[in-house]
């Protein structure tokens, strides 16, 4: 039995889909990018500040779960321009303690939603 998990504190989602599902202990949650869930707007100034916005509306998603991200056990980075990795990794890097972070793969894309420069999903467990 899968459970809808939503929050205000992050984005609404833009499609046909939820901000994350819970099925038994496992939650699976909708790639996240750099909107503002205050104002609608996205939030572009720079690749940190991008990324730290997708960070905040990720932790949004995770805390209506029950869930930190001490649960997350696996990551997926979308990127267009794998020249921004090491700012993105620097600053996604901040949410996770090094000896227990999740498994993760960064891949380039060639267009994210709304044109964005970052989308992050994740796999937690509780």
């Amino acid at each position: 039995m899968k459970k809808i998990i939503f929050t205000d504190k992050a984005p609404a989602p833009i499609g046909p889909y939820n901000q994350a599902v819970l099925v038994g202990n496992t939650l699976y949650t909708s790639g996240q990018i750099a909107i503002n869930p205050a104002n609608g707007e996205l939030v572009l100034d720079n690749i940190e500040t991008e990324t730290k916005q997708v960070m905040e509306n990720m932790k949004a998603v995770l805390e209506a779960a029950e869930m930190t991200f001490e649960n997350v056990v696996k990551s997926t980075i979308f990127i267009s321009n794998m020249n921004d990795f090491t700012k993105i990794n620097g600053i996604y890097g901040r949410y996770f303690d090094e000896k227990t972070a999740p498994a993760r793969e960064t891949v380039q894309v060639a267009c994210l939603p709304k044109n964005v420069n970052v989308e992050i999903s994740m796999l937690a467990i509780k």
